[in-house]
C-alpha cells in the first residue's frame, strides 16, 4: 500500500470498513514515518472536532433563507415614504413613491415606528416619514368617490407573481358586490388554489384599494379581515352592497 492510498482512507479506517483494509493501513503505518506524522495531526484535528457541541438546529432555517434572498433581491430599491391621511374610514397610514402607492394601512391607534418597521418587513424597502403630496390627496378623495383606482398608480412589484395576480382579480370585483376565493382562483388559472388566494387576501399590502374585502368565502360569509369583519361590512355598505351576516 503507497501513501497516496493511506490519504483517501483516513475516514474509512476510522470507520466501518474491511478488518483487511484497517491491516493494511496499519501494517503501512508500522512502517512510514512520514504517514506516522500525518495520521497524528489527524487523529488530533479529528479528536478537537469531536469535543465539539452539537449545533442545535434551526427549525426556521428555511424562512430565514428566503428572508435572506429577497432582502439581496430588493437591496438598493427605492425608499417608500409613508404618511398619514384622513379619509371617510378614519385615519390611513399610506406608503408611497413618486407616483404610486405601495401600501395601505387603517390607523389602530400603534406608533408610527410601529408602522414603519411592519412596512419595511413586509415591502423590503427603507422607509421614511413625509408629508402626503398633492396627488396622493386627490387619489384617495377620487377612489371613495367612486371606489375604482386606477392600476398605474398602484405599486405591487414587490409581490410574488401569484400574489400580483390574486389581487389584481380582487380588482376587477364591481363596487358592491363580492366573488368567492374560489372565483378569484379560477379567474387566474388556478382552480385549486382557493386556499392560497385567501392568504394572498391577508397579506394584502393595500387593502381597500387592492379590494380583498370583497372576497367572501363560498356560502357568501364575509369570512376574515385584516381589521376585522366589521370594518369589512363597512365597506361593502359603503360601497351598495347589502351585507347579511
Amino acid at each position: 500500500m503507497r501513501c497516496r492510498d493511506v490519504d483517501v482512507l483516513w475516514d474509512d479506517v476510522r470507520g466501518e470498513c474491511q478488518a483487511s483494509l484497517k491491516d493494511a493501513v496499519e501494517t503501512h503505518l508500522g512502517g512510514c514515518t512520514h504517514c506516522q506524522d500525518i495520521y497524528e495531526q489527524y487523529e488530533g484535528v479529528a479528536f478537537c472536532l469531536s469535543r465539539l457541541p452539537q449545533p442545535e438546529p434551526s427549525c426556521d432555517l428555511a424562512k430565514r433563507v428566503v428572508e435572506h434572498i429577497a432582502a439581496l433581491k430588493h437591496k438598493g430599491a427605492q425608499a417608500i415614504a409613508l404618511t398619514c391621511v384622513g379619509t371617510p374610514v378614519g385615519k390611513l397610514y399610506v406608503g408611497f413613491t413618486e407616483k404610486r402607492i405601495g401600501y395601505i394601512g387603517l390607523d389602530t391607534g400603534e406608533s408610527f415606528e410601529t408602522v414603519q418597521a411592519r412596512v419595511e418587513a413586509r415591502l423590503r424597502r427603507p422607509v421614511v416619514a413625509a408629508d402626503p403630496p398633492p396627488w396622493l390627496q386627490e387619489t384617495l378623495e377620487q377612489f371613495f368617490e367612486t371606489w375604482h383606482i386606477d392600476n398605474a398608480v398602484i405599486d405591487i412589484s414587490t409581490l410574488t407573481p401569484f400574489e400580483q395576480a390574486a389581487l389584481l382579480a380582487a380588482a376587477q370585483i364591481p363596487p358592491g358586490e363580492v366573488r368567492s376565493y374560489g372565483w378569484v382562483a379560477s379567474k387566474i388559472g388556478r382552480p385549486r388554489a382557493a386556499r392560497a388566494v385567501g392568504q394572498a387576501m391577508a397579506r394584502n399590502p393595500i387593502p381597500l384599494l387592492l379590494p380583498c374585502h370583497r372576497v367572501v368565502d363560498s356560502s357568501g360569509d364575509l369570512h376574515n379581515y385584516g381589521y376585522g369583519l366589521e370594518m369589512k361590512a363597512t365597506l361593502l355598505r359603503m360601497e351598495g352592497h347589502r351585507v347579511e351576516r
